[in-house]
Parts: C-alpha cells; sequence; structure tokens
C-alpha cells in the first residue's frame, strides 16, 4: 500500500480524553478514531492488525476440531430469562443492551452467546454420538459499561472470539478445556506477548474451574498473585493464600473494657496494645437477590485481613436458593441512610460483636429478619481474641469460641490474599504481584444453562441426560491494543511482529530524487510480491516527518532509500531495538523474509 493513497492521518499531541499509553498511541498512530463513548471506528491499520490476531485464533481453534460458525447478536429476552441471567445482565451487573421491537418483543444486543448456543443444541442435539462438539464464532460483542475508558480495554462494542463445547462427561469436558488451555497458550506465543495463565473466578459466567490468559503490562486493570516457581497464579479475585501466623494473646481471662474512640481496628490496638491478629472483626454487608429481597451479612474476620467480596458473593450466591432467589444483585456495605431504612435500634458501628442479635432487624416482606453469619477461617483458630461489645466506646478481650461467642455454622474462605504471604502449595514460596490484561477466559460450565434450559442428550444406556458444557473465549480487540500497551516507547509502537499492520515500511527521504524513487518502487514491488507485507512512504514530506511516523505506527522494519544507495545498499532499522544496518539492495528481500520467519517463529 501507498501512504499517499491510504487513509493515514497521525497527530501530534496525546488525545485529552485518552488515559493509558496504549489508547494514546492507537489514537495518534491513526490506528483507531472515537466515535462515541466506548465506540471506536477501526481504521485500515488497525482492521490489519485485527485481522491478524483473528486468523491466529482462528487457526489454533481450527487445529483443536473446533468448528465456526456466526451466531445472531440481538437476542430475545426469552432465552436469558430460561437461563435465569436476564436479571443479572440487566439489572445487577446492568451490562446487557436492551431495547424492544415494534411487536413490543423484549430483545437484547448480545454480551455473550450461551443462551443462544445451548438453544441451538438443544435443538439439534439428540444422541451421545454426536458429542463432544465444540463451535466458535468471531464477532462483535456489546457491553453497557458503566465507565468506558482505555479505548479498546473496556469499549461497549468490541470484537471477542467465543466458543462453546458440548460433551457427555466431565471427564471429556476437561480433556477440551486442557486443548483450550494449550490453544491460547499458542494464540498469545504466537502473537508475540508475554502473558501468564492465571486461576480465575466464573463471575456471571458461571461454572466451576476457569482460567484467565493475562498479558503482562504495568497499566493492567487486574492484579496477578503468583509465586517464583512458576507453580501458582492466580486473579487476585481468586487467589489464596496462607496467612501470617497469629500473635498470642495477652489476655488470658474474659473482660469488658470501656476503649473510647476506637471504632476502627487500628485505634483499638494502639489503644489496647495488642496485635489486629489477635482481633476479630465484625464486618457489616448488605446483599439484594433477584426476587428483591434484602438479606443482612455479618462477617467475622481477622482483624489484620481484608474480605474478598467476589469470594463473598460466590459464598452468597450458593444460598440463594433459601431465600426463594437465583443470584445476587448486589454485595455493599451500608451506609448509615441505608441502614437507617432497615435497623430497628440503632446499630453500635464500629465496636459490633460477633453476636450481634437479629432484633437489630426490622424485618419486612423486603427485608429477611436475620443475619446471614459467616465466620473466615483466619477467626476460627483465635484464642482469647478482642473483638467487639455491642456497645459504643467497649470492646472485650479474652473471649473465645464456644464461651462467650457461639461459632457461626458457615466457616468460608473469604479473606483476600495479598502479596508477601505464603503460598499454599509450599510454604517457603511467597506471593509475589504483577499487573495484567485480561484477553482470554476459559470456564468449566458444567450443566449449569443445560439444566435450566433442558437441553439434553440421549446417553449410550438410553438415558436422558443434561449436556456438559465449556465455555472458552478471546477478546480480538482487546488483545490488539494489549499488544500496544506491553511493547511501546517514547516515540511509538513497537508491535511483535506476527500481528503488525505491515512487516516493512519503505521511507523515500527525497520524493524528488529518480534513484530513491526506482530503487524504492522496485524493492516495494519485489517484497510484497514475496510475501513481505510492504508500506511505501512516498508523500512529499520532510525525511524527519517521514520517520517519525514510521517509528509511531511501529512497523517493524524500516527501510531507508538514502545515502547508502550510492554503495548499491539501503539502510534497514529494526524498530523494537533500533538496530541500523546497510543492506545490499539485492539481498533485502532475502533477507527481510529471514528475519520476519525468525520472529514469527520464536
Amino acid at each position: 500500500m501507498r501512504l499517499s493513497q491510504m487513509l493515514f492521518v497521525t497527530l501530534r499531541d496525546d488525545p485529552a480524553d485518552a488515559e493509558i499509553p496504549s489508547h494514546k498511541l492507537l489514537l495518534r498512530a491513526g490506528y483507531i478514531r472515537r466515535i462515541g463513548s466506548g465506540i471506536y471506528a477501526y481504521l485500515p491499520l488497525m482492521w490489519r492488525v485485527l485481522q491478524k490476531v483473528s486468523q491466529i485464533v482462528r487457526e489454533e481453534m481450527n487445529a483443536t476440531g473446533a468448528q465456526e460458525c456466526l451466531l445472531p447478536q440481538l437476542q430475545p429476552s426469552e432465552l436469558w430469562k430460561e437461563s435465569g441471567r436476564w436479571d443479572t445482565y440487566t439489572k445487577a451487573e446492568g451490562i446487557m443492551f436492551s431495547l424492544i421491537d415494534r411487536r413490543e418483543q423484549q430483545l437484547g444486543l448480545g454480551p455473550t452467546h450461551e443462551e443462544v448456543i445451548t438453544t441451538v443444541a438443544r435443538d439439534m442435539i439428540r444422541s451421545y454420538r454426536q458429542l463432544p462438539l465444540h463451535l466458535y464464532q468471531i464477532q462483535t460483542k456489546f457491553r453497557d459499561e458503566i465507565r468506558p475508558r482505555f479505548g479498546l480495554m473496556r469499549g461497549r462494542e468490541f470484537i471477542m472470539k467465543d466458543g462453546y463445547s458440548f460433551h457427555v462427561d466431565e471427564e471429556s469436558l476437561k480433556k477440551t478445556y486442557q486443548d483450550m488451555y494449550q490453544a491460547y497458550s499458542n494464540m498469545l506465543r504466537r502473537s508475540g506477548l508475554a502473558f501468564r495463565a492465571v486461576e480465575a473466578d466464573s463471575g456471571a459466567i458461571g461454572g466451576s474451574g476457569s482460567t484467565e490468559f493475562m498479558v503482562l503490562a504495568d497499566a493492567g486493570e487486574d492484579e496477578v498473585l503468583y509465586t517464583e516457581d512458576g507453580k501458582y497464579a492466580a486473579n487476585v479475585e481468586k487467589a489464596v493464600s496462607l496467612p501470617a501466623d497469629a500473635e498470642i494473646s495477652a489476655f488470658t481471662t474474659f473482660e469488658k473494657l470501656e476503649t473510647p474512640g476506637t471504632d476502627t481496628i487500628e485505634k483499638v490496638c494502639d489503644f489496647l496494645k495488642c496485635s489486629p491478629t489477635q482481633v476479630v472483626k465484625n464486618v457489616l454487608y448488605q446483599t439484594v437477590y433477584d426476587n428483591g429481597l434484602t438479606v443482612l451479612v455479618l462477617v467475622n474476620i481477622r482483624g489484620d485481613q481484608e474480605v474478598n467480596e467476589v469470594k463473598l458473593q460466590n459464598e452468597l450466591t450458593k444460598l440463594a436458593d433459601k431465600f426463594g432467589a437465583k443470584t445476587v444483585l448486589s454485595l455493599s456495605v451500608p451506609t448509615n441512610e441505608i441502614i437507617a431504612t432497615w435497623a430497628a435500634t440503632s446499630l453500635p458501628l464500629g465496636y459490633i460483636a460477633p453476636d450481634l442479635g437479629d432484633d437489630y432487624i426490622a424485618g419486612s416482606k423486603q427485608v429477611n429478619s436475620k443475619f446471614v453469619r459467616l465466620v473466615d477461617k483466619t477467626a476460627v483458630e483465635l484464642k482469647n481474641f478482642v473483638t467487639g461489645a455491642n456497645e459504643s466506646n467497649f470492646h472485650v478481650v479474652g473471649a473465645n469460641w464456644g464461651e462467650q461467642f457461639k461459632l457461626p455454622e458457615l466457616v468460608v474462605d473469604i479473606r483476600k490474599a495479598k502479596v508477601g504471604d505464603r503460598s499454599l502449595h509450599d510454604s517457603n514460596q511467597t506471593l509475589k504481584t504483577a499487573r495484567g490484561i485480561e484477553v482470554g477466559h476459559i470456564f468449566q460450565l458444567g450443566t449449569k444453562y443445560s439444566q435450566a434450559m433442558n437441553a439434553t442428550y440421549t446417553s449410550e444406556q438410553g438415558e436422558e441426560k443434561p449436556l456438559v458444557m465449556g465455555c472458552y473465549g478471546v477478546g480480538v480487540s482487546r488483545l490488539a491494543q494489549s499488544a500496544v500497551e506491553q511493547s511501546y516507547d517514547k516515540d511509538g509502537i513497537i508491535w511483535p511482529v506476527a500481528i503488525a499492520p505491515y512487516h516493512a515500511i519503505i521511507s523515500i527521504p527525497n520524493v524528488n530524487d529518480t534513484q530513491q524513487v526506482e530503487i524504492a518502487e522496485k524493492l516495494y514491488t519485489e517484497l510484497n510480491k514475496a510475501g513481505v507485507e510492504t508500506l511505501l512512504d512516498d508523500r512529499n514530506e520532510r525525511a524527519g516527518v517521514k520517520f517519525k511516523d514510521a517509528d509511531l505506527i511501529g512497523i517493524p522494519f524500516r527501510i531507508v532509500t538514502g545515502r547508502a544507495i550510492a554503495n548499491g545498499k539501503v539502510e534497514v532499522v529494526k524498530r523494537a531495538n533500533r538496530e541500523s544496518q546497510e543492506i545490499v539492495i539485492d539481498e533485502v528481500v532475502n533477507i527481510l523474509q529471514q528475519w520476519i520467519k525468525e520472529a514469527v517463529e520464536r
């Protein structure tokens, strides 16, 4: 492609609304253009990158035996109501665009396609002989993000590969899951990205095991905790670890003490000269289920630990049936104003004890009349601990479970693992931290959707059984931007060769120099004919402008038909490391072919 004929406009300054380097660079280099909040046009250079990423994804998926299809973006609400996710996606998370058509039918723009693919499977899969089956698509998705940001990282419209597999049993599912683990690793490796596969929370998709594939970058929104031996890595939402050992309490007898102005762990520890590891902290939460019921939750956890609210929400979701509901719509620490709407009497906030009475709740049809009580494992083993006294400005010391306080029946792991904690698999390994950008996620769904939507098959024994499912997603447009976030410098983008829009760019320093133009044209023709995708910068611009633009757009190899042509050579510059060398003109094609091959196979 000749740059003079291309839609190519670069910006000198960073756009005001761009926050992270990759977003700034993609806008400045003319790859994308903002159309609205979280909505971007993919311009010619960007579309070539996306096509290359899609092709890598497609090749790796096809190699596993998965079959490509295309599913509708417009989805009837009835399907989502069958699975029980309509309220979750339109109310709780609120990320689905929903609309009413002229026939007064409610529809949604697909943020994901579990319901649609399960409907297809329900209608078409009859026998175990048709299984396993794996279908995938590369499709535009829609999500109504509250705060779209970072360009293609968190947009309201984006390109994604999503795949769904169907099986007779968990064993078959796990085989495909492992195939996808390898395929996703191959995709990222082939795209030239440094990444880490980590244990993850399944979120609203559901299911049991799940793995996220994180591209490592300082601007990543996700925190990854890992061990240096390479045997453990997890998203902080999912991570588990061994907490620091609790100190032995100095309080040997139970006593109620006046502790004025000590409504935080730090203050009470300063006042009582004790360690936060000797304190049972009691945290009040409010959760709303999809049937409209508000349930109050009291969590007991060791004073030096924090509640992982993702883990807590998962535990509360398990209890949904108990309250005649299917899922949690929201979870929050209630404000004083919200507490006033359900409290029967004033709560001793900051001084709550593990046995805070249910009579503090003014029960109604909208509010459950009893606290759900959960205790984190870190608090269970504490002896002679310090905790609140259910009276403002008072604490108790020397308390014990089974004596002064009844241990809650629900013992759970809802603590937030943190840097420096010991690993479960090897206590000599401590957790380190890194930032990551989630570009892929694979799930073992099990029968969550097939049971809800009655998608069954006939087994070899003639029994009707629910299909066992897996789900596998890759953010194609997100992966492309994450490559920029991982690899850039002060002058612009440094694309990995495998997904760069072009392999090389020929810069003609002086378009009025006939010899420079002739050599550039010759190389341009020969390189493209040999499979080296090449841009020709034939614009009537100063050489400095052309070099700056070549650096900004990040093409891996720059060929300059400048002074070196007097010696039968051209200058070739590697964008990644600035390495420059003069190469005999007739050898340029072969050398670039070799460099590209080495870079792609690395």
